[in-house]
């Protein structure tokens, strides 16, 4: 696959400050350690350590509850651990303000989740557009963009389509196209082939995989299926908020 270049972006949206933080082990993009995480009486995380290389694609396993989602929530910095650190790159992003993480997964992270999570209302070049647009990109530079992208995944002349004139297959690959516009350091997949069948999944995960390998992201993918568990090159199991099992 031949992905295209990042549209231009303004200087003050590039770099989010963090604190310095003991780093990991070199080529390690993303790593937490000792995360606890409690929702009232009961411990979603009791204490994860997991480290993400460049270029890795990461698969977290784990029944309904195991903690997996939430672990995913913490990397990402959608919620916020009670206890432990994450690290992106060596710096510690897990103590950033609300406003400070919103702009980290604009900048460094993409996101794929189960039902794509399209806007209903615009066409699908718009919808890959946004991120960049976000970041400062102009209209039409992130439009061009977003339209080569959706080309390099196949859904060329499907551009101005909206979420409900697609496939399930297709929305997620707009999915994946939104997700890596801004070229991530790191791409998150929540159950991504959740609401499709068993041959559109791989279909998905081989354009997932292939994509955020090309782009140069690591990938994060949720997920209790083994077929798609299989898709990633290392996998974690996750158990009452604990990691018990890593296999490759």
């Amino acid at each position: 696959m031949t992905f295209p270049p990042l549209p231009a972006v303004p200087t003050q949206h590039t770099a989010v400050r963090v604190a310095a933080a003991t780093a990991p082990r070199a080529g390690i993009r993303l790593a937490a350690r000792g995360l606890v995480k409690r929702f009232g009486p009961t411990t979603a995380l009791a204490g994860v350590d997991v480290e993400l290389a460049d270029g890795e694609a990461l698969a977290v396993t784990g029944p309904s509850g195991s903690g997996k989602s939430t672990l995913l929530h913490c990397l990402a910095g959608i919620i916020s651990a009670d206890e432990g650190a994450v690290l992106l790159r060596g710096d510690d992003v897990s103590r950033l303000s609300e406003r400070e993480r919103s702009l980290l997964r604009r900048k460094h992270y993409g996101f794929v989740f189960q039902f794509g999570q399209l806007l209903a209302e615009l066409p699908a070049q718009e919808n890959v557009a946004l991120p960049a647009m976000l970041l400062g990109a102009s209209r039409k530079d992130a439009t061009r963009q977003a339209r080569q992208w959706l080309g390099s995944l196949g859904l060329g002349g499907m551009e101005t389509r909206r979420p409900g004139e697609l496939s399930g297959g297709q929305a997620q690959r707009v999915a994946v196209a939104r997700a890596l516009i801004a070229r991530p350091d790191v791409v998150f997949a929540d159950e991504p082939t959740g609401a499709l069948d068993q041959a559109t999944g791989a279909e998905v995960m081989k354009v997932l995989v292939e994509a955020t390998r090309a782009a140069g992201a690591s990938l994060v993918v949720v997920t209790h299926d083994e077929n798609v568990a299989a898709w990633c090159g290392r996998r974690i199991e996750v158990r009452d908020g604990r990691v018990v099992g890593a296999a490759r």
